[in-house]
Order: structure tokens, then C-alpha cells, then sequence
């Protein structure tokens, strides 16, 4: 009997050493997966904001090609307004000047006498500043 109950002592002892044994790993498989889950969540937190800083700089790169693009298209469309514009007024000048040559050649006598008033009248406004 005393051997009985020193077998069924051992026995709950076992089952009851046993029974933490397995809580014990239990809480360790957790700690673990946890860990494991942290770990991989720092990974993918890591992954991520590579992805968005990758990005943010490809963005910005397509950005001032974009905005480089359209100063060279502006600055092309300015020097091709300025050159049209200067075109416009040399033509507009030569005709000036051609109609003048013109108007001398068939009227030199009044073209002489306006000349010699201007240069009357410029003279003495000269005089005066």
C-alpha cells in the first residue's frame, strides 16, 4: 500500500511536471511566434519605407525631367517668338526706309527743306535741356 501510494505521488508528480513542461513550451512557441512576427513586421515596416523613399525619388526624378522638358519647350517657343518678332520689325523698317529712299527720289527739293527744319528744330531743343 505504501508502495501504491508512493507510485500514484510519483505518477501526479510526473503528470504535474509534465503538464508545466508543455505550458513552459507552449509560452515559449508563443514568445517565439511573436518574436518571429515583430521580426518579420520590422522587415516588412523596413521593406515598405524603401518602397515609398524608392518611389518618392523616382517621382521626383520624373518630375524635373517633366518640368526641364517644358523650360526647353517654353525657352524654344520664346527664342522662336523673338526671332518671328524681329523679322516682323526689320521687313517693317526696310519698307520704312525703302518708302523714304522713295519719297526723296521723287520730291528732293521739300525732302531737303523738312531736313534743314528738323535739324533747326532739334537744335534748339538741344540748346534748351
Amino acid at each position: 500500500m505504501a508502495e501504491n501510494v508512493r507510485s500514484a505521488a510519483k505518477s501526479g508528480i510526473d503528470d504535474a511536471a509534465s503538464g508545466a513542461k508543455n505550458m513552459v513550451d507552449r509560452g515559449a512557441n508563443t514568445v517565439n511566434r511573436a518574436a518571429s512576427n515583430a521580426g518579420s513586421t520590422m522587415d516588412s515596416a523596413r521593406d515598405a519605407l524603401h518602397n515609398v523613399t524608392d518611389k518618392a525619388g523616382e517621382y521626383a526624378h520624373q518630375a524635373k525631367d517633366k518640368i526641364g522638358e517644358w523650360a526647353g519647350e517654353a525657352g524654344h517657343k520664346a527664342q522662336q517668338w523673338a526671332e518671328d518678332a524681329y523679322e516682323v520689325a526689320s521687313d517693317r523698317v526696310g519698307d520704312f526706309g525703302r518708302e523714304v529712299t522713295q519719297l526723296v527720289r521723287n520730291h528732293p527739293l521739300p525732302a531737303i527743306m523738312i531736313g534743314f527744319g528738323l535739324g533747326l528744330l532739334v537744335g534748339r531743343v538741344a540748346r534748351m535741356v
